[in-house]
Formats: C-alpha cells, sequence, structure tokens
C-alpha cells in the first residue's frame, strides 16, 4: 500500500510537471507567500527611485506559477499601468530558441554539430582571421583560418564573429563598412539571408574555437535553419515551437492588434533616472526603436523577438521538463543534456561555463550565486534577464525594457529575492 501511495504522489507531481502553466499557491510547493513579498518590495524600490520605469515578472517553481506580476508604468509618458500580458523586446533571450531550433534540427538528422557552417552556406568555405586593421580608413590584412567555422561554434560564441553596432571597434568598423547590422530594427526590406551571405566573406577576429567573443552567431544560425528548413525563421519558430507550446504573443513583427501591448523603451537621463526613450535608439547608427510594431522582413535568430513573461515561462518550462510541455515533446532530453553541459570555459566570467546557447552555473560560481550547480541562464540588451534551475525545478525571469540600465544589479538581487522564499 505505502509503495502504491508513492507511486501515485510521484506520477501525480511528474504529470504536474509537464502539464500547462497555473498559478498555485506558493506552500504548496515549498515556497513562502509572506517572503515573496519581497519580490514586490525590491521591484517597487527601483520603481519609487525612478531607477526603472515598470516590470513583469514570474517565478515558476515545480512546474507551478507562485509569481506573476506586473508593476510601475509601461508607458511612462502616458502613465499606462503595466500589465502582466504586456509584450517586450527579449533582444538576446531570442538566442535560447534560435539555439533549440538548430538542437531540433539536430535530432532529425538534418545536420551534426561539427558540421563546417559552409556546408549550408557556402561563402563561409575558405575564411580568413583578422591579422591588422587600420582605423583610419577600416582596411585590414588577414591570415588563413586554421579550420573552418562550426555549427558548435556559433552555439558557443566561439567562431570569432563579432557583433555589428555593440562589438568591438574593428568588428563594428568592418561590418558598417559592409552593411552589416546588429540584427534589432534594422530597416524593412532588409532580409537575413542576403546580409548572412556577405558576413560569410568578411575576416573572424580570432580562430575558430580558441576564444569567446560575443556576436552575431544565433543569425547566422537563423539562416541555416531557414536554409535547411525550407522556412523563414519566423514560421519555422510560430510552426515547430510556438504553436506546439501554446506561446501565443511571441513575434519578430507584431500583428497591429497587438501594437497597444507593446512597452514603451526606457532610457536614462544624467541622473541615470528612467525616461522615455524619444528618438531613435543610436548605437553606431540608428535603430529603429519600434521596430516590433512596423512591418518587417528581417527575422534576426540572436535578437529579433519580442515576447511576454507567460510565453516565454512556457518556453523555459519545456527546458526544464527535459523538451516536454503539456503533451508536446520539441526536443529529447539528450539533447536538453547536451546543451546545458559544458562546451568551452575560457569565458569573460569567472568559474562560468558556456553550454549551447546558455552560461552554466557550475559548483565554484554558486558560491557567490543561490543557483544550484547546473542552472543555466542568459538576458537581453533592453534589461531582461531569466535562468533555469534543473534542480530546483525552478524557471524565473524579470522584463524591464530600458537601455542603458545603470542599476542592473536589480537582475542579482531579484534572484536572491527568488531563493529567500523556498523553504525546502
Amino acid at each position: 500500500m505505502r509503495y502504491l501511495l508513492c507511486l501515485t504522489l510521484f506520477v501525480s507531481l511528474t504529470l504536474s510537471s509537464f502539464a500547462q502553466l497555473k498559478e498555485a499557491a506558493p506552500e504548496t510547493v515549498g515556497a513562502s507567500s509572506e517572503r515573496l513579498k519581497r519580490i514586490d518590495n525590491l521591484l517597487q524600490e527601483y520603481i519609487d527611485k525612478k531607477w526603472v520605469g515598470g516590470a513583469t515578472a514570474i517565478v515558476v517553481k515545480d512546474g507551478k506559477i507562485i509569481y506573476y506580476k506586473a508593476l510601475g508604468l509601461s508607458d511612462l509618458d502616458n502613465k499606462t499601468a503595466m500589465k502582466k500580458d504586456a509584450i517586450f523586446r527579449i533582444a538576446s533571450q531570442t538566442k535560447a530558441i534560435t539555439s533549440v531550433a538548430i538542437m531540433m534540427l539536430y535530432e532529425e538528422g538534418k545536420l551534426l554539430l561539427d558540421d563546417p557552417v559552409s556546408r549550408y552556406i557556402p561563402s563561409f568555405a575558405n575564411q580568413k582571421v583578422l591579422d591588422k586593421f587600420n582605423e583610419a580608413d577600416s582596411s585590414y590584412t588577414t591570415v588563413p583560418a586554421k579550420r573552418p567555422v562550426t555549427i558548435r561554434d556559433l552555439l558557443t560564441h566561439t567562431s570569432g564573429i563579432g557583433y555589428a553596432q555593440i562589438g568591438s571597434k574593428e568588428a563594428t568598423a568592418i561590418y558598417a563598412k559592409n552593411g552589416i547590422w546588429g540584427g534589432i530594427g534594422v530597416e524593412n526590406g532588409m532580409i537575413l539571408g542576403d546580409k548572412i551571405k556577405v558576413l560569410g566573406t568578411l575576416p573572424l577576429l580570432h580562430q575558430p574555437g580558441e576564444q569567446w567573443t560575443y556576436g552575431l552567431n544565433s543569425d547566422i544560425l537563423g539562416y541555416v535553419i531557414e536554409v535547411l528548413s525550407g522556412m523563414s525563421l519566423d514560421v519555422f519558430f510560430k510552426t515547430r515551437i510556438f504553436e506546439p507550446l501554446g506561446m501565443k504573443d511571441t513575434y519578430f513583427y507584431l500583428p497591429k492588434e497587438k501594437y497597444s501591448r507593446l512597452v514603451t523603451l526606457n532610457t536614462e537621463d544624467k541622473n541615470r533616472e528612467v525616461v522615455t526613450m524619444k528618438e531613435s535608439l543610436n548605437i553606431s547608427g540608428k535603430i529603429n526603436i519600434n521596430y516590433p510594431a512596423a512591418p518587417g522582413t528581417y527575422y534576426s535568430g540572436g535578437g529579433g523577438l519580442s515576447s511576454t513573461a507567460l510565453d516565454y515561462a512556457i518556453f523555459m518550462q519545456m527546458l526544464v521538463n527535459n523538451g516536454e510541455y503539456n503533451g508536446k515533446r520539441i526536443l529529447s532530453p539528450f539533447a536538453i543534456r547536451m546543451m546545458t553541459t559544458s562546451q568551452f570555459d575560457k569565458l569573460n566570467w569567472p568559474d562560468t561555463k558556456m553550454g549551447l546557447g546558455f552560461s552554466l552555473y557550475t559548483d565554484k560560481s554558486v558560491a557567490r550565486s543561490p543557483l544550484s550547480p547546473g542552472s543555466f541562464e542568459w538576458g537581453g540588451m533592453f534589461s531582461s534577464t531569466y535562468w533555469i534551475d534543473p534542480k530546483e525545478k525552478l524557471v524565473a525571469q524579470l522584463f524591464l525594457n530600458q537601455y542603458p540600465n545603470s542599476h542592473g544589479e536589480i537582475h542579482d538581487k531579484f534572484k536572491v529575492a527568488v531563493y529567500q522564499t523556498l523553504e525546502r
């Protein structure tokens, strides 16, 4: 009888964690309702000090939503209250979705991770590596690459490809001269494949696999997905990931009926207080800040999506469920294991390793953070952050939509506020 009761409880807990996300009393999963109020206090403090304009935050434990709130304003000038279904520019949180899409094609036998990118995009053949650079006219000399850039290099940001607009001075200058953008707010009519083909002809910043350089790697992966699937990236995401998971508010370019839910992008004044961003964002070239609420043709796998707190929580829950959500399997548990296993450890942050699309917490890095070993995370340019803690079966994220943000410590304080609620 005891065995049957334990088995019934195990099956019940397993099924609930794989079912559709629903709100539940925190105490049912070992969290404290009273201590969850500290998240409210933290976010409200930053809003009251005019350090951020508004936020949505969500915390899921054991497949149950234990915190899901919106605070502050979604539009400072019009004093519009933030709502839980507000749509945010998630920028580099797009990368995780692109990485999952690549692993789907991997499991379908369409590619191997150590395949050369040139197998799918011929312009990446016979690549060169930057040797000397002349700032005066952006001219340069090169040396041959020791080996081809691979799909794995792109997933781990070790290809030697940098970022346009926000990267190094060399990458910014060379890419600008060749019409390469960072992927966010690009001009309507620009096509992903056209720019990626050009990118393949430009020099790498270092030899493949030897260093970690944040760059346009996920945009290249997005085009690989288009080549292998025969679909545009937006159609692949919609039909293969968003619709199966029930993610109803995640888009590259929003339908008109959802424009009003897009949060206004904020910036800072000279006193480091939050204000509405009035003009185009100027980072080595003007970026249309209202790009999600306009027609577009460029599907950036590195930063182009907009989403809601709930939609992205669904995606994260699929990952913590080892590739399955609400009866829909996106990836096998083995693919999730590969993605969350260290692939490269020479990062710019101590004791942090790189998986296939995420940074990973190690036994050493958790000495400085409440996250468990094996947790993985990333964030977005507009002050968003998320993490997944498989050991605690916990996912959490915070959306702010602000650039720049001099008060970025709010992300670490949010992590502390989440974990201090857990009582078992």
